[in-house]
């Protein structure tokens, strides 16, 4: 509670008998915010013998002496001040009436400190007074907090600001008090020394969930940018509450354990483990650990938690069950299997509690059961996406093994729609992308000059394979008048698969440009590139010879430096024949 008074001022005399000598009262200390004023109220008297026809008097910073040359801050005789006090000091009492209560206007910081006043009556009655004021320039208001909050229980917070300035007037709200309740003003109000301040007062019952909240005070004035704030932090006591505690916990026999307790309270909680009413550890703190190295059957059994402070105490319990994790997963090996085929898949293990089972392939789920010891993964009719790695997954709630194993798919020679021939400049490249397991043979076919290039042929084509793609590509050096035909053919034990493949873009166009000449010369360049051809085969005991007849007339024709090579730019390609 605010205890303020209203009751008379209490001078401080010096004074001692009635008629007195000299006197002074005045706030031993006041106190303003920056930029605003100040009114510091004062008194004094002297002996009633002494009958001035004038009273002056002065006002000193920091020193009660003149001799010490103190900064004047007001002098009735001259008017004359020190230059911190010019335009700011004015006195507001009558010295007739031996009133001397000072006024300072447009406070900064360099104005706090202490004030003497210095009565003068002239010639040698002249007195000055050790009593003083001390000024302080603030910039934030008071906030009083009780000093024990407690949950549950009402509290009052005030919040008080000075009102000693009769210029400017504050007024006072409540920041971040939402929730806690409606503020009560009471107004101005006069302290024990005849000073003033402003007064607001906010009741509410606070909660666990106040403790640390930030309430704040805020002094304005009205009609100036005058704004100032303070802030303080409540510490809510309260009883402890468990917050934190493990469910019901299975480990596996032999492993390491970490019983947790954590507990919401203020002050911190002595917190205790025990089991059976035997103490295992305890400790003040907000959270407290239980760590139980190679748990065996014996641990199993109900720990308990105790949580207390001065304000309360909470106690919960937890089970412990030793159980185990299951064992690395068994399959029926690695398989191979026809496209078209059934294939059954077996998993297996052992646990306890019984596992989730779950059979994936590129992270998709194929087959699962719950608390199962086995899975069966049923592929009717495998194809070529059901080739590669698979996992099987054994969990439960205390462990997780994995076991990996390979199904290979084995089909025909599929050959896919991106095989194509381009022709760029003086070059033909033809491109045949094979998908096949096990890995095909491919061979290139000019039907139209009756040859027949395979991969075998590395100089002249260069071939592949990324998993169970085979890429082949023919590369004819030359130019002619129209592209050759170019059939890719592709083999393994399932199948045979052929596809002429087709050009991209509009380069047809260009091997019309030649004529009648061009073909007669490049018609003669054609038989030294199949004569070439067959003495290089010859060569590598190769059986089947290329071969044209007489009456050939070929729709493709080539120029006098035609060339066939297997490797694409980046690999030396070799020259079948040049003719000059």
């Amino acid at each position: 509670m605010i205890f303020l008074t209203t009751l008379p001022l209490f001078w401080i005399m010096i004074s001692a008998s009635r008629g007195g000598h000299w006197g002074a009262w005045m706030p031993s200390s006041i106190s303003a915010f920056e930029g605003t004023c100040v009114s510091i109220p004062c008194r004094f008297d002297f002996p009633d013998e002494l009958r001035p026809a004038v009273v002056h008097g002065v006002w000193y910073f920091n020193s009660p002496y003149p001799k010490n040359y103190p900064p004047v801050v007001f002098k009735s005789r001259t008017q004359v001040v020190h230059e911190s006090f010019q335009g700011r000091s004015r006195l507001l009492g009558d010295l007739g009436m031996r009133n001397c209560t000072l006024l300072l206007s447009s406070l900064s910081p360099e104005l706090g400190g202490k004030y003497y006043f210095r009565g003068d009556l002239g010639g040698y009655n002249q007195y000055t007074f050790s009593e003083h004021s001390v000024l302080d320039i603030i910039n934030t208001p008071n906030i009083v907090v009780p000093p024990e909050v407690v949950a549950g229980t009402e509290v009052e917070v005030s919040c008080m600001v000075p009102d000693n300035c009769p210029e400017l007037r504050p007024e006072l709200s409540w920041l971040g008090h939402e929730g806690l309740g409606e503020p009560t003003v009471l107004g101005r109000l006069r302290e024990d020394e005849g000073t003033w301040v402003q007064v607001s007062l906010l009741h509410f019952v606070p909660t666990r969930e106040a403790n640390g909240h930030r309430l704040g005070c805020q002094a304005s004035f009205p009609n100036t940018t005058l704004q100032f704030e303070g802030y303080a932090s409540l510490d809510v006591k309260y009883p402890p509450v468990i917050v934190e505690m493990n469910a019901s916990v299975e480990a596996i026999e032999g492993s390491h354990v970490s019983l947790l307790c954590g507990a919401d309270s203020n002050p911190l909680p002595l917190l205790t483990w025990m089991r059976d009413g035997t103490v295992l550890r305890e400790a003040v703190t907000e959270s407290l650990f239980l760590d139980l190295e190679e748990v065996t059957p014996a641990e199993d059994g109900v720990y308990a938690c105790l949580a207390e402070n001065a304000y309360g105490q909470e106690n919960r319990t937890v089970g412990l069950s030793v159980m185990y994790a299951p064992r690395k997963p068994m399959v029926n090996g690695t398989m191979v299997a026809v496209e078209g085929e059934t294939v059954s898949i077996l998993c297996s293990t052992q646990s306890n509690p019984d596992p989730i089972l779950t059979i994936f392939k590129e992270k998709q789920i194929l087959a699962t059961v719950i608390y199962e010891s086995e899975l069966q993964l049923e592929l009717p009719a495998v194809t070529p996406e059901d080739d590669g790695e698979y996992w099987c997954v054994a969990e439960n709630q205390y462990g997780q093994r994995a076991t990996t194993f390979n199904l290979s798919v084995e089909f025909a020679p599929v050959i896919l729609l991106e095989s194509h021939c381009a022709a760029a400049r003086d070059t033909v490249q033809c491109l045949c992308v094979v998908k096949s397991n096990p890995e095909p043979s491919v061979a290139f076919e000019l039907p139209s000059r009756n040859v027949t290039v395979n991969e075998t042929e590395r100089e002249f084509v260069y071939s592949e394979r990324s998993g169970l793609l085979l890429t082949s590509i023919l590369t004819l050096r030359g130019q002619a008048q129209a592209p050759p035909r170019v059939i890719c053919t592709s083999r393994n034990l399932y199948g045979t698969k052929s596809l002429e493949l087709p050009f991209q873009g509009a380069h047809r166009l260009m091997w019309a440009k030649i004529g009648p000449v061009g073909a007669v010369v490049a018609f003669a360049i054609l038989i030294a590139i199949v004569c070439y051809v067959t003495q290089t085969r010859r060569k590598k005991n190769v059986t089947e010879s290329p071969s044209f007849s007489a009456g050939d007339n070929p729709p493709v024709l080539f120029s006098s430096d035609f060339r066939i090579s297997g490797a694409p730019e980046k690999y030396e390609s070799r020259e079948v024949s040049t003719l000059e």
